[in-house]
């Protein structure tokens, strides 16, 4: 399995990208999958995407975490997110900028490519949109896909949505950052950024989860989403809870993703029904087996 982890900034086109590489390994009779990650949607925040193409059914669908190649769509993200991560040995990363591959310091010593997409973008398409660029560099890094079969499926997919003549211009500037593409090995002495993970105790008060639900500015505020919208008609099953079981750890009240479940002053603990969805994550953390889910009968 070849497996593809893209980094860009929302507006960039790094969905897009990921969905049409897929597509032209689809048009070559392999099989193949598409999908995204956000954080903050909003244009210019980070953003990933992933690919996995292989020639028998793919099963796998978490996120790619150890890519074989890495696909880098603005160079300024290596300052910021730990790119570089998982890329196995032997892969290779695809960088958009103007510098050689030589010159990049990617944090890891790997074969590269550089192109500076977003030149190509600017002249063939008038704006720094640099999927389709980077999708030709792409083709340049490893023949796993044929460039013929990638500017087909930018025409499909570009045409289908943007019109004949932008797809074929696309599929240009694919073709122009494959034959400007530069390969090399890059450099590995930038120090690799690592994010910082909150990983609290269950002592710990979870923003949201603990927040009382109040009214302001006509919006309700806290867990739960509205108070007025019932979301405990949606689940199919409901929490049973053993008082005489509990051990007061409070893990339920940390986990639960709605804010359901209460707490009086002395640690006891209400349920309100009213919001559960039936999720099971109450039970499923209880080390008491305090807590069952149970079917919820039909109604008349």
């Amino acid at each position: 399995m070849y497996e593809i982890r893209f980094h860009g900034r929302g507006g960039q086109g790094a969905v897009m990208a990921a969905q049409t590489i897929a597509e032209a390994a689809i048009l070559e009779g392999k099989q193949a999958q598409a999908f995204p990650f956000f954080g903050a949607e909003r244009r210019g925040a980070p953003v990933m995407a992933f690919a996995r193409i292989d020639d028998k059914r793919i099963c796998d669908r978490t996120q790619v975490s150890e890519p074989d190649m890495l696909v880098v769509m603005d160079e300024s993200l290596l300052e910021i997110e730990p790119v570089a991560s998982g890329l196995k040995e032997g892969g290779c990363a695809v960088i958009n900028s103007r510098l050689e591959p030589s010159e990049v310091d990617l944090g890891t010593v790997t074969r590269c490519v550089s192109v500076d997409a977003t030149s190509i973008a600017l002249e063939m398409l008038r704006a720094p949109i640099v999927n389709t660029s980077i999708l030709g560099a792409m083709a340049r890094a490893n023949d796993f896909v044929s460039l013929g079969s990638i500017q087909q499926a930018i025409m499909n997919r570009f045409g289908e949505k943007l019109g004949e003549k932008a797809g074929r211009l696309n599929a240009e500037a694919a073709k122009a950052a494959f034959e400007r593409s530069r390969e090399g090995l890059c450099k590995g002495e930038r120090k690799v950024q690592k994010k910082n993970a909150w990983l609290p105790t269950w002592q710990e008060t979870p923003p949201g989860v603990a927040l009382p639900r109040t009214s302001k500015a006509g919006m309700a505020v806290g867990p739960g989403s509205m108070t007025q919208n019932l979301t405990g008609s949606w689940g199919v099953s409901f929490p049973v809870y053993d008082e005489e079981r509990c051990i007061k750890c409070q893990r339920c009240w940390f986990i639960c993703p709605e804010g359901c479940i209460r707490r009086s002053p002395n640690d006891d603990l209400e349920f309100d029904l009213r919001y559960c969805k039936g999720c099971g994550l109450c039970a499923k953390v209880c080390p008491k087996d305090a807590i069952s889910m149970r079917r919820k009968e039909a109604s008349a």
